[in-house]
């Protein structure tokens, strides 16, 4: 049987109960795939730039995803009421459209897309042309859990890119993954 040790704790780690701003700061140090979560239909075309994205399952006849998205921010409403939303995984090189759609330029959400080209996916979301993935998805559920929405979406349609590297947040800035050279 094996025993486990007790942990040795280092003068420079600090424990303390978690406030919001603790929890806020803590979170920033966990890096991210930066992601553009679109959305076209009934409602309108509407974007939101999310790095709470993650896999459920691939076990199911379609596999799914989650995202969570602000239920105060703009896009929200759409893309509960399109019932459709594309993923897109951005690359390295596509900080300005991440920009775009958190908000920090003050466009409309009609100008937003006007900063890169789109193409319909078989949901009628908008993938970009040139993401790293992109996930395109129909809604199967959605809860409001504290101030954003966790929304499950099966996925109708994948897109794969064969060249990039993603776009990670991490640190309250951006980063980027390279690949190893030398495989």
């Amino acid at each position: 049987m094996m025993r486990c040790n007790p942990m040795t704790l280092h003068q420079t780690e600090i424990y303390r109960s978690s406030s919001r701003e603790d929890f806020i700061e803590a979170m920033s140090r966990s890096a991210c795939t930066v992601n553009v979560v679109a959305t076209d239909g009934i409602a309108g075309r509407a974007g939101v730039t999310v790095t709470a994205m993650s896999s459920v399952t691939a076990d199911l006849p379609k596999p799914e995803l989650l995202v969570c998205v602000d239920s105060r921010g703009s896009a929200c409403a759409a893309i509960l009421e399109n019932r459709v939303f594309c993923v897109n995984v951005l690359n390295s090189n596509q900080r300005e459209i991440s920009d775009m759609f958190a908000g920090r330029s003050g466009k409309s959400q009609s100008d937003r897309f006007s900063l890169a080209h789109w193409r319909l996916m078989q949901t009628g979301s908008p993938r970009l042309v040139d993401p790293l993935a992109a996930f395109d998805c129909s809604i199967v559920r959605a809860e409001l859990y504290g101030s954003h929405y966790v929304i499950v979406g099966a996925v109708e349609e994948t897109f794969i890119s064969n060249a990039g590297s993603a776009l990670i947040y991490v640190n309250r800035d951006y980063r980027e993954i390279r690949e190893a050279s030398g495989h």
